[in-house]
């Protein structure tokens, strides 16, 4: 994997005011929607309302001033019934969205149909389903007084967006309110998942909980999933500076999001269906759970082992960085007790690696007697349906050669894990009955311009694998850890330019170089600033460790981090020191 790096900050511009929200939906919101509302079934008018408007029963927009002025009232009452219910969470708080999910107005079923044909503003009708109906609106701690800023993933795209937020110098009034929106409650530091199998490191330290990371700042975090987004920024803005909603966003738990400014940030999980059987029976290496579920199955089998001369047999395809740094930290996990067997159809490990990492992880494969199965792509995964016992399964992998005159081959092994291709969240979103309107690539990735904004919504953002951006060759960026690093860096900057009326600054992504790791002290590390050069074993190793530890999430999290690591190398060097001691001592 590679360190990323922010780039260098310029200097601080002024400010101006900005347009922002529009009420959509029947959650309670800090004002009543603009324009006209609709509520079916009608409800009766409230008491202290009825005298008001008898005089006007003969004319003929009677049932719209009565449906307007109910639904007026039934926001308020909300707006105060949930400012009461939920006040603002401590700073930072882990929150869990679905104590939202409920409202009077969910309650009764109300379908909403907005129109903003008063005012300029984001134009159109957005009509809400049936389900979409029943969402409950979060309550933005300072209503719309200061601009609301939804960011969806909260892996290094989108909680690096958001410190970046919080670390900028903001004019008065104008510090934008900041939602975090995952799925998980932990952060995951992907290229550091290799150390969990060898053991090197403690979830805590690279996977902390988001409640940790964020309790000293102002970031509201929601433990939840994306379902749908309703934006309507492509509408068209209009030229007054009265704060216009952008968009919503609704979750699973039933919570809908109204913002002002929206980051996509949704990263993207291993392709599985692209071979029969894979889904089934592949493990893939992309997430935390992905680690644990691959370290459970490794325990399972190194059990089932013990005692008997059975080897493990372990198959990865896919040769680029995630499938050798597999092949290089299991096959040094199992030693003599496994056979690791790595299955590219190139005809070489890291194609598009530098040479001196290349040269690295070939000689600590062949050292390691990992077999290099290269030039063949996997046909199926099948079960092997003669094992009877669940705990004795195993699965029989079918090679195809990738050129003609090659013999087929087919391999049988206790654990396939899959690292070959990708598709970003993005495009997984359940669609409305209303088309987005987000210009998404083939691959599922939104279509943006230099400065990371999404073409044609001047108000989201987009980083990390939910984002195409390309080069200045025309080519799309690689979904590496070191891109969404110096995405989110860009993104935070522009979210402050965009909200003061500044220029926004096109993205220009600088290749720092690239890492691996190829065991518990051993790495390879190629920087792009000194040509030729590669930093390779303990010196790589350690190299590679406090480059992430300097790229680890906030100070408070470095430092301890780095505290654990200084005590575990101080323990395992005085073992060492011992275990010399005792073999001189004995060999006298």
């Amino acid at each position: 994997m590679d360190p990323g790096g922010p780039a260098p900050d310029p200097d601080p511009p002024p400010n101006r005011s900005v347009s922002g929200p529009l009420k959509v939906g029947p959650g309670p919101g800090p004002d009543p929607p603009r324009g006209r509302v609709y509520i079916s079934p009608h409800t009766q008018t409230p008491p202290r309302l009825r005298h008001q408007l008898l005089p006007h029963r003969r004319r003929s927009q009677m049932a719209h001033a009565v449906s307007s002025l109910t639904s007026s009232t039934l926001f308020i009452r909300q707006q105060f019934q949930s400012r009461k219910l939920f006040q603002r969470p401590s700073r930072g708080c882990w929150t869990n969205s679905r104590q939202f999910s409920s409202s009077a107005a969910a309650r009764r079923g109300f379908r909403v149909v907005r129109s903003d044909s008063t005012g300029g503003g984001y134009g159109g009708v957005s009509e809400i389903s049936e389900s979409e109906s029943k969402a409950s609106g979060y309550v933005w701690p300072d209503g719309n007084k200061r601009p609301r800023v939804c960011i969806l993933g909260g892996g290094f795209g989108g909680l690096y967006t958001a410190l970046r937020l919080e670390s900028l110098d903001w004019p008065e009034g104008k510090k934008p309110q900041v939602v975090l929106v995952d799925q998980c409650e932990r952060f995951a530091f992907k290229p550091l998942l290799y150390e969990l199998l060898s053991g090197e490191v403690d979830e805590w330290e690279i996977a902390p909980r988001f409640s940790d990371l964020l309790s000293n700042t102002a970031v509201q975090f929601f433990k939840d999933r994306v379902q749908s987004l309703h934006p309507s920024d492509h509408l068209g803005m209009g030229g007054d500076t009265v704060s216009r909603s952008a968009g919503v966003v609704y979750l699973e738990s039933g919570l809908l999001i109204e913002y002002d400014w929206l980051v996509l940030a949704l990263g993207a999980e291993t392709k599985l269906d692209v071979v029969p059987g894979a889904v089934e029976y592949a493990l893939p290496f992309s997430t935390l759970r992905d680690a644990h579920r691959v370290n459970e199955k490794l325990i399972q089998l190194e059990r089932k082992s013990f005692g008997n001369d059975s080897p493990i047999r372990v198959a990865i395809v896919g040769c680029g960085y995630s499938g050798v740094e597999l092949a290089a930290t299991i096959s040094e996990r199992l030693k003599d007790r496994g056979v690791v067997q790595a299955i590219n159809v190139d005809k070489s490990i890291l194609p598009n690696a530098p040479p001196g990492n290349r040269e690295s992880a070939q000689k600590v494969l062949s050292s390691r007697n990992v077999q290099l199965l290269l030039g063949y792509f996997v046909r199926c995964i099948k079960k092997d349906d003669t094992t009877e016992s669940h705990n004795n399964e195993r699965y029989i992998l079918e090679l195809q050669p990738a050129e003609r005159g090659v013999e087929s081959k087919v391999i049988e092994v206790d654990l396939v894990l899959w690292t070959v291709g990708s598709k970003p969240l993005l495009a997984e979103l359940e669609q409305s009955d209303k088309p987005i309107y987000l210009p998404l690539n083939g691959r599922g990735q939104a279509e943006t311009d230099e400065t990371l904004r999404v073409k044609g919504h001047p108000r989201i953002f987009a980083v990390g694998d939910s984002s195409a951006v390309r080069d200045g060759n025309g080519n799309l960026l690689p979904g590496t850890a070191q891109v969404a690093f110096q995405q989110a860096d860009f993104a935070g900057w522009n979210l402050w330019a965009a909200i003061n009326g500044r220029p926004l600054l096109p993205f220009r992504f600088q290749n720092l170089g690239e890492m691996m790791s190829l065991g518990r002290y051993d790495a390879a590390i190629t920087p792009s600033f000194i040509d030729g050069l590669t930093l390779e074993g303990p010196i790589g190793h350690t190299a590679r460790k406090i480059a992430y530890l300097i790229r680890l999430p906030t100070d408070e999290h470095r430092l301890k981090v780095g505290i654990s690591w200084l005590a575990k190398s101080a323990v395992e060097s005085t073992a060492l020191l011992q275990d010399t001691i005792t073999k001189m001592l004995s060999g006298q």
